[in-house]
């Protein structure tokens, strides 16, 4: 547990929102966030070079929303990693002592950042629960297993009396974090373009500071996903981009284990292939088919050149580091 945090001002937290194409689901939460009490000092909306009539409806909001709306909109789409790097970037620039990161298919709770906050002087890397579409509770891996670098699936999803459990893992579907762990850890690494980005980053901030996830629904999904129902456990559908980005981004993964001094070359090796086998139960549960083994080899192809570039180095911190109780 932290050392005791000041009380939570909503006028300190920014909602940062990372978008691209999809303005009706942006819509959407735009007007949940209309709609919540208390409301945060700042929305920060970076939008990855949408082609439709996403600046038209960030602009509608603007006299509406009675909270300041920052907009960013990038000149390449810059996948979800970017986004959210840049949208850290900029709520860290604004002075922002909390940061809500959530993608564009989400809606808040009208409480949302209330329940979050009574969480704040005790931690300052938070992660909240949310409604799946169809309104049941959606179960997050909140744990990964260190060496292997990948979600335990069997974590236990009930809470006890504390109302929190430790996490060594992060999602940006919600994650709730202070600026001091930020600037010990720098921003999130937009070179992972999509997926693990935010697994990583939650893993970088339980290394410096006690992260959580607490029994509070604070948010809705607003997107239907097809799903393979294994009860309390589900698997999405993915396509041939996150298929080749799921075993590139693995070859990042390594090099911030190496950088930190954990990489078991054993251990990160079978989590490599226990990934690879996921995804082709997921080919055959899920989306019912065997073509997309192609890009999971592409993947893994482009990562062992990743491994080899002798250039690379992990995001730098954006301040002097100093211990966080």
């Amino acid at each position: 547990m932290t050392a005791s945090l000041p009380e939570f001002d909503p006028a300190t937290a920014t909602i940062t929102i990372v978008t691209y194409n999809r303005s009706a689901l942006l819509t959407k939460l735009l007007t949940s966030i209309e709609a919540m009490d208390p409301k945060p000092g700042h929305v920060v909306v970076v939008d990855n070079a949408s082609s439709d009539d996403t600046t038209a409806v960030v602009d509608s909001f603007r006299q509406r929303i009675a909270t300041e709306i920052v907009y960013r909109r990038l000149e390449t789409n810059t996948g979800g990693s970017g986004g959210f790097s840049e949208g850290m970037r900029v709520a860290y620039e604004l002075g922002s002592t909390w940061i809500w990161l959530m993608d564009d298919d989400v809606e808040v709770l009208p409480d949302g950042l209330a329940r979050m906050g009574k969480w704040t002087p005790r931690f300052k890397s938070i992660q909240g629960r949310r409604y799946d579409y169809d309104g049941s509770e959606f179960y997050w891996q909140y744990r990964v297993a260190d060496r292997m670098g990948i979600p335990i699936p069997f974590a236990p999803a009930g809470f006890d009396e504390s109302g929190y459990k430790k996490m060594n893992s992060g999602c940006f579907e919600g994650m709730f974090i202070h600026r001091d762990v930020v600037g010990q850890i720098g921003l999130p690494d937009p070179r992972f373009f999509i997926y693990w980005d935010d697994q990583l980053y939650g893993w970088l901030a339980s290394r410096i500071t006690t992260s959580v996830i607490v029994d509070e629904f604070v948010l809705r999904r607003t997107r239907e996903i097809k799903q393979w129902d294994m009860g309390i456990r589900h698997m999405n559908a993915s396509s041939d981009a996150y298929r080749y980005y799921i075993m590139r981004n693995r070859a990042y993964i390594k090099r911030y284990y190496r950088e930190l001094g954990v990489y078991n070359p054993v251990l990160f090796g079978l989590g490599t292939a226990m990934t690879f086998a996921k995804e082709l139960i997921r080919l055959a549960m899920v989306e019912r088919k065997a073509r997309g083994t192609s890009h999971l080899a592409r993947g893994l192809r482009d990562g062992r050149k990743i491994a080899r570039d002798r250039s690379w180095r992990p995001m730098p911190p954006l301040v002097e580091t100093q211990p966080t109780a």
